[in-house]
């Protein structure tokens, strides 16, 4: 290899190890989040992991220490994608109302899509992530800035402060993970996005 692209080779390689890794990270999450939806939080074990993953235990344990680490860092890779998500879908949205009305509508499919866990072992372990608590501030932040926006020309109510509206649109849309059908989660989002609405103002 001529000297003048010698230089290339450690980034590369440093590059093709970086790939890798998050390759087996990625595998090792999302095997352990199958075993757990599957088995339970209790019964899952390392060995297990490594098995189903194609990776040796000794492999396993330089990236985790354990299940319950493991399924943390699973947790917050999902609140990570769903937060960018739900940015894409407000910038991809038109003007205020409609960008309001498709981050709620997002906001609740992803909630169903959730559900079902909330009152197992499961759901009461990840509502105790740290990550958690600072992802609702930024959905908060999110949703109060979308009716911020939409208060003027979507004919949004203002005797209540925005940060309190959204509030009320997340604690209504968790509602969503309980219902059995897309149909009804859309009906959701309607009743929540008329609870926004002054009185006497025409739906859009």
């Amino acid at each position: 290899m001529s000297a003048a692209y010698s230089w290339l080779v450690p980034k590369l390689w440093d590059e093709t190890i970086a790939a890798h890794r998050t390759q087996v990270r990625d595998a090792i999450l999302d095997t352990t989040a199958a075993l757990v939806f599957e088995h339970g939080l209790r019964s899952v074990t390392m060995a297990q992991i490594a098995e189903r993953a194609g990776i040796g235990r000794a492999t396993l344990y330089k990236y985790f220490p354990d299940v319950e680490a493991i399924l943390l860092a699973w947790h917050e890779r999902q609140i990570s994608t769903h937060l960018a998500h739900l940015a894409d879908v407000r910038d991809r949205a038109g003007d205020p109302g409609r960008r309001l009305h498709a981050v709620l509508q997002a906001y609740a499919r992803i909630v169903r899509q959730a559900g079902g866990h909330h009152d197992t072992d499961i759901g009461r372990f990840l509502h105790r992530d740290e990550h958690l608590v600072t992802a609702q501030h930024q959905l908060r932040s999110l949703i109060t800035g979308l009716i911020t926006d939409a208060a003027q020309t979507a004919g949004l109510r203002h005797d209540i402060p925005p940060a309190e509206l959204a509030t009320y649109c997340l604690h209504a849309l968790n509602a969503a993970s309980s219902l059995p059908s897309q149909a009804a989660v859309d009906r959701l989002v309607t009743v929540t996005l008329t609870g926004l609405r002054r009185p006497g103002s025409p739906a859009p």
